[in-house]
């Protein structure tokens, strides 16, 4: 098929954003892809970076208007939230994502928390506080282990689980001293963690694969939360029967919330969820693709993903997803000190992609794939795509074990929890 002259903007620059342009241009509908802003990392690959900051919609609407884009595809929350829709909408452009409204499911805790309760989605016990004293009195009607969480957004670093009294409040006056709002308290929720996410039409919605994302800096879940340290998928110790509850007790009570709540909404739904003794629970909404879960679920989509995303800003039918049986894994290379206070400037080794491995640039600047420096926390992803998840895991672990990295780190267990093995 040749192409019929699709161009697409995707807005971001992490490897999320790099995950979802790769996927766009493999499309035979897709002539051009920009990313704003993009990052040096791209180059390699026909992305092509614009350099306009995600938060300057006038900008980008000005872009999108001159190069004629199709549609725009928005990757990261922090513009979901701030109404970049609603601009662009304004503007009578087409673009892939909620509106600011409906972008508040991840925006606020206490409104995705007061969305499930009104929908009978399941989730944890909670309470929300707006006065330090008030937060540090509420304490007593939680057990410890005790969720703390801030009610904006923190970039997936604003959670702590606090296991003594101290932590807690130590956490809970820290989230205030940055300037939250809000903060909420949360029962602790005990079971593993995976990763949904839906794309959501005017009268339907078609699941992508499930992946199971790593949170914590450090092996064996350790240290404190971060953006995302890498991801895989399939999930082969998650049963049929638990995903077709998770679709029947949480998937289907959330799409009713949207409907009813009149968001209008137009694409990506995340649910966070964990298997407890008792059944699925929903941790969080988020109203975007996740980073590093991009990175191995959109490689497993075999059917067109430019159509999908088509199809649903015109308002038609969306097609069921076709998914490859293969595996998909990736690990995040992080700047040292990441996530407090991640170290700048490093030069990283070249990172060629090979024929079973790719990576997908994030937090670096540069002016070739020879000398691109750390600019941030997270770097890159090594993602491999394999028959199974051990040879997926084999092959990011071999690749990464050639390479020197000054002041970075990586972790050495990603999909142990399927694959029970450990990359030294």
């Amino acid at each position: 098929m040749s192409k019929t002259g699709l161009k697409i903007l995707v807005i971001g620059s992490g490897g999320r954003e790099y995950a979802i342009c790769r996927k766009l241009l493999t499309s035979p509908l897709v002539s051009e892809v920009f990313c704003a802003p993009g990052n040096p990392g791209m180059q390699a690959t026909g992305i092509q970076a614009v350099a306009i900051d995600e938060l300057d919609f006038s900008k980008l609407i000005e872009f999108a208007v001159t190069k004629q884009i199709s549609w725009t595809f928005v990757g990261p929350e922090d513009a979901l939230v701030a109404g970049i829709v609603d601009r662009f909408q304004a503007a009578g452009l087409k673009i892939f994502g909620p509106t600011a409204k409906a972008a508040q499911l991840e925006g606020s805790k206490k409104f995705a928390l007061e969305f499930m309760q009104r929908y009978q989605v399941p989730t944890a016990a909670y309470q929300a506080y707006s006065q330090p004293a008030a937060a540090l009195a509420g304490l007593a009607a939680f057990k410890l282990p005790v969720v703390v969480k801030a009610d904006g957004l923190a970039a997936g670093k604003g959670v702590t689980v606090a296991l003594t009294r101290t932590a807690a409040v130590a956490a809970i006056k820290q989230l205030f001293a940055q300037g939250q709002h809000e903060v909420v308290l949360e029962e602790y929720l005990s079971g593993a963690e995976y990763s949904l996410f839906a794309v959501v039409g005017k009268d339907n919605y078609q699941l992508l694969p499930m992946a199971q994302d790593h949170k914590r800096a450090y092996d064996g879940d350790q240290g404190p939360n971060t953006g995302g340290m890498g991801a895989y998928s399939p999930l082969p110790q998650l049963s049929e029967r638990l995903y077709q509850r998770i679709v029947a007790e949480v998937v289907e009570p959330s799409i009713k919330g949207l409907r009813q709540e009149k968001f209008a909404y137009r694409g990506i739904l995340y649910i966070g969820l964990i298997a407890t003794a008792t059944g699925p629970k929903v941790i969080e909404y988020n109203v975007r693709l996740g980073d590093p879960e991009t990175q191995v679920v959109l490689p497993r989509i075999k059917s067109d993903f430019a159509q999908l995303i088509t199809d649903c800003l015109a308002e038609r039918q969306l097609a069921p997803v076709s998914v490859s049986n293969q595996a998909c894994l990736a690990v995040v290379i992080a700047a040292k000190g990441y996530p407090q206070a991640p170290q700048t400037g490093q030069l990283l080794p070249e990172l060629a992609e090979q024929a079973d491995v790719k990576i997908d640039f994030a937090n670096v600047t540069g002016n070739s794939p020879t000398t691109l420096r750390a600019a941030g926390g997270r770097l890159a992803a090594v993602v491999a795509q394999a028959d199974t998840l051990i040879s997926a895991q084999t092959a990011v672990y071999h690749y990464l074990a050639q390479k020197q990295l000054s002041n970075c780190f990586y972790r050495h267990d990603i999909g142990t929890k399927a694959t029970h093995q450990i990359f030294n």
